[in-house]
């Protein structure tokens, strides 16, 4: 992780060991290891992802992201026989019915695909036939689509798993589930909310039985939460734009927690943006829309009490948002320690209790 950093991000950076960036899930779900940082003491302790409750606040509502990723990344050839790799970016807003769909996609190898270029996709049963029309930045291409049958019908077959880019191994069938919450309800995002990786069902289960309760909001995760932080976002302080959704019954959830003296705890930095771009002076409210909040140190938060997260980027807008609710130096004595005891970063990495 030797790549200068953006200026005006020098202070977010640290180095990282190649070893510690986790390239598999753990064995078991929710055998990873957990750090508890007290960001009002700076103090740690290093326990297991399975001890959850006995650190949690008493009563505490858990924030979950119910977002479903779609296995949106397709693999095919040019006529030519070039090799072509593309990440549909808007899943969700591709509509379910046979037709030709002209689709935004983050490609790789994308020198190959000027205008008027034709793609195959193959997998199991009938391939998917595409054709380039535009070309955007950062490896953008506007693909025209023909579906003999309902999308959702060609990605379940040939799509594979959106594995982030630092994940060097070709994702498995085995990634469609472990890339995956085990409380994923709606379907679109590119990448998973990857905090909430580490629940099992009977975690959960466990945990409303001890009297936590749970809430969910929606924020739809794109391919942007991968990309490096521009001068232009910096400087506007704005991010890119995803879909997020706070219903009436988790607003309602989090200002009975705040009203009862509960701690609502995020699960998962997408978490903390939904709940926070919703809520206002008042307190949290139902909201729908794209949003494109930047929480960076400054940030006032109104609903997040504690965070449950994983470990992040050096200069990425997900370890501003961890900096701004605990403290930059707490923070990075947090990662210091964390790679000291060979904590495993990123997606499917151990994860962090911020209290």
């Amino acid at each position: 992780m030797g790549n200068a950093p953006l200026r005006g991000l020098e202070g977010y950076w640290f180095e990282l060991p190649n070893s510690l960036i986790a390239q598999e899930p753990c064995p078991e779900r929710g055998g990873s290891r957990l750090l508890v940082l007290d960001r009002g003491t700076g103090g740690l302790t290093l326990a297991s992802f399975g001890d959850l409750a006995a650190f949690l606040p008493p009563g505490a509502l858990l924030v979950l992201n119910d977002a479903r990723v779609s296995p949106a990344r397709l693999f095919g050839t040019t006529g030519g026989g070039a090799k072509v790799e593309a990440l549909i970016l808007d899943p969700a807003g591709v509509p379910d019915a046979p037709g030709e769909r002209d689709l935004w996609c983050l490609c790789r190898k994308a020198a190959k695909l000027s205008p008027g270029t034709r793609v195959t996709f193959r997998g199991a049963g009938d391939p998917l036939e595409a054709s380039a029309l535009a070309v955007g930045e950062g490896g953008r291409r506007l693909l025209r689509f023909s579906f003999s049958g309902p999308p959702s019908e060609a990605l379940g077959r040939l799509g594979h798993a959106p594995l982030p880019p630092y994940i060097k191994r070709p994702a498995t069938g085995r990634d469609l589930g472990r890339y995956q919450t085990v409380y994923a309800r709606r379907p679109g995002a590119v990448a998973a909310p990857t905090a909430g990786l580490h629940f099992t069902e009977a975690h959960l289960d466990g945990l409303r039985a001890m009297g936590f309760g749970t809430a969910f909001v929606h924020l739809r995760v794109g391919a942007g939460t991968f990309l490096p932080l521009t001068k232009d976002s910096l400087a506007k302080g704005r991010l890119h734009e995803e879909w997020a959704e706070v219903g009436p019954d988790t607003a309602k959830a989090v200002n009975d927690a705040k009203a009862q003296g509960r701690a609502v705890v995020c699960v998962g930095t997408t978490s903390v943006r939904a709940l926070e771009w919703a809520a206002g002076p008042s307190g949290a409210q139902e909201a729908s829309g794209m949003t494109d909040i930047f929480i960076r140190p400054g940030h006032r938060f109104r609903a997040a009490d504690a965070l449950i997260t994983n470990f992040h980027l050096p200069g990425s807008s997900l370890l501003m948002l961890v900096a701004a609710f605990a403290g930059l130096g707490r923070v990075l004595d947090a990662y210091a320690f964390a790679i000291r005891e060979g904590l495993r970063f990123y997606s499917y990495g151990d994860a962090m209790l911020v209290l």
